[in-house]
């Protein structure tokens, strides 16, 4: 590994579980000291735990990103650790971990509705605006948002989720047009199907399974094929690239 984040500094959001957890090791891998951001405290202390005991300075913290107050003190606490924030990759969402329903629009309670919007688009402008400060301060900074491979072409049964990933796009482009003063790059990753859920049933494989045979690259993806995108937006490799998004997902979309 080439250790292309030495010294810096990443918050993950969403980094106990699946994905995030994967990003969250690739970025330690790569030499920044991480933060575990994440709701369920014990994920987040076992994922730390675990970069710890490989070698890697990790911190975990709960964090509700949908709350202002606790984006606020992720920021704060993340500086008085590791004395600057470098990189955010803004993962929490509400979709595997945290169940959404997959109905038609006209079923989805709104209470629902305003609950994946306050995570998973609120979310990441709270987190956002919560490491802005520093990161001006430091002239630098970079923010990898997630978006979906659903929002650039549907997806029937969850139009709170794409509605929410499809905001995502719009949001980083918008970010890195005002970030772009501080020199901070705003980038977004829109991932396919993927396979992160941690114990998955018969049904759920074989969910993951036809969504493979939409492919160039016909087979089942997994959060090891993401991280590398996310490694690449983190890292000065990219430091002359904002605004734009990388659709991760063996071909199924191609635009």
């Amino acid at each position: 590994m080439q250790k292309r984040l030495q010294s810096r500094v990443a918050i993950v959001t969403g980094a106990g579980h699946g994905i995030g957890k994967a990003y969250a090791r690739r970025l330690a891998e790569e030499g920044a000291s991480v933060v575990i951001a994440e709701i369920d405290a014990a994920a987040a202390e076992r994922v730390a735990a675990d970069l710890a005991r490989a070698g890697h300075a990790a911190l975990a913290l709960r964090t509700d990103v949908s709350d202002a107050a606790s984006a606020g003190d992720m920021a704060r606490r993340t500086v008085e650790r590791f004395g600057r924030i470098d990189v955010l990759v803004n993962n929490a969402a509400i979709f595997a971990t945290v169940p959404m329903s997959r109905a038609p629009f006209d079923q989805i309670d709104p209470a629902e509705w305003d609950r994946m919007m306050a995570v998973n688009l609120r979310g990441t402008w709270l987190a956002c605006r919560a490491v802005a400060p520093q990161m001006r301060s430091q002239r630098y900074g970079k923010i990898v948002n997630i978006s979906s491979g659903t929002a650039l072409k549907g997806a029937a049964g969850r139009i709170h989720y794409v509605a929410s990933k499809a905001g995502i796009l719009g949001f980083t482009r918008t970010l890195a047009m005002e970030g772009g003063k501080d020199n901070i790059c705003v980038n977004c990753v829109a991932p396919g199907s993927t396979l992160a859920e941690e114990n998955p049933d018969e049904a759920l494989l074989k969910y993951r399974q036809a969504a493979a045979a939409t492919r160039a690259l016909a087979r089942v993806q997994t959060p090891e094929d993401l991280v590398g995108a996310v490694a690449f937006f983190a890292c000065a490799d990219s430091d002359f690239i904002t605004g734009q998004t990388l659709v991760v997902d063996g071909g199924a979309c191609m635009h």
